[in-house]
């Protein structure tokens, strides 16, 4: 499994690194949109669908994803799209996670596939706006997500349940405790605080989602980065509910060693378009 996994991550990084650093963000955006794909893919097997009907899952949000560059979408403002997905998710998220595993097959299944199909496209949207910002801006962000990801698992393993008496959502992820939610948190302040640091000692020329936050002021940037953190963790617990309604593990074996996509990414897709949400708030 470590040796599958190693290699999987090996090969994703050989074709996401030279796409990201390329000189225009066409290609990231490509490799991107593929993935997307996938994950749209992904989701029409997880609300039911065959093979030929995932796979026109698929090329929809394709199709959505390659209109909204064919209009000019990825070089506007879009300051309304994301307070509206923001808004959804952390609305959304909180709803789903309150009803639990069980409230999930009674949501009407258009709704369902609907729901997810706009999360891909969004998260697509605002990763590759995010690269247009800047190579900085778009890691500061991704490195967020990853930070909050690693922290609260050494976190969890070492302090789970020390401080707390149960955990933090056993009916859709046993292995999560609030002591990881809050270890993820404290590391993703101190990436802030450092991030910020090297951003002024070596005078970067695009600000990273950090330095666009502090313009803010320093409360701002505090209290955005532990909502960034709450928010991966909520993206993370929607795909497990979503997976452990329908009795599967992984969305699916396309990345053999990790699951699939959506395992991928399910912390990405809210925090993508509320990085462009607070950054659109801090720039104006």
């Amino acid at each position: 499994m470590l040796k599958q996994r190693v290699i999987t991550a090996l090969i994703l990084l050989a074709i996401l690194l030279p796409a990201l650093f390329y000189p225009t963000g066409v290609p990231f955006a490509v490799v991107v949109l593929v993935l997307m794909a996938a994950g749209a893919w992904e989701w029409g097997r997880l609300n039911g669908f065959g093979s030929a009907g995932a796979i026109c899952i698929g090329a929809i949000c394709t199709a959505m994803c390659v209109g909204a560059w064919a209009a000019g979408w990825l070089e506007r403002p879009l300051t309304a799209v994301w307070v509206v997905a923001g808004s959804a998710w952390v609305l959304g998220g909180g709803a789903l996670l309150r009803a639990g595993v069980a409230g999930w097959p009674r949501i009407a299944g258009p709704v369902r596939l609907v729901g997810g199909v706009l999360a891909l496209w969004l998260a697509w949207v605002a990763v590759v706006q995010a690269r247009m910002m800047g190579i900085n801006f778009l890691l500061s962000v991704l490195v967020l997500v990853w930070v909050a990801d690693v922290f609260a698992y050494f976190a969890g393993r070492t302090l789970g349940l020390k401080f707390t008496k149960s955990k933090l959502a056993p009916s859709i992820s046993p292995g999560k405790s609030w002591e990881g939610v809050w270890g993820g948190m404290a590391g993703v302040l101190v990436l802030a605080l450092a991030w910020v640091w090297a951003d002024r000692h070596y005078a970067v020329a695009v600000p990273s989602f950090y330095s666009l936050l502090l313009a803010r002021g320093a409360w701002f940037l505090l209290l955005a980065v532990v909502f960034m953190a709450a928010m991966s963790v909520v993206g993370d617990l929607v795909e497990s509910l979503v997976k452990r309604s329908v009795g599967v593990k992984d969305s699916s074996g396309l990345l053999p060693g990790h699951g699939g996509v959506l395992d991928r990414v399910d912390a990405l897709l809210p925090t993508l378009p509320l990085a462009m949400m607070l950054s659109s708030f801090a720039h104006s």
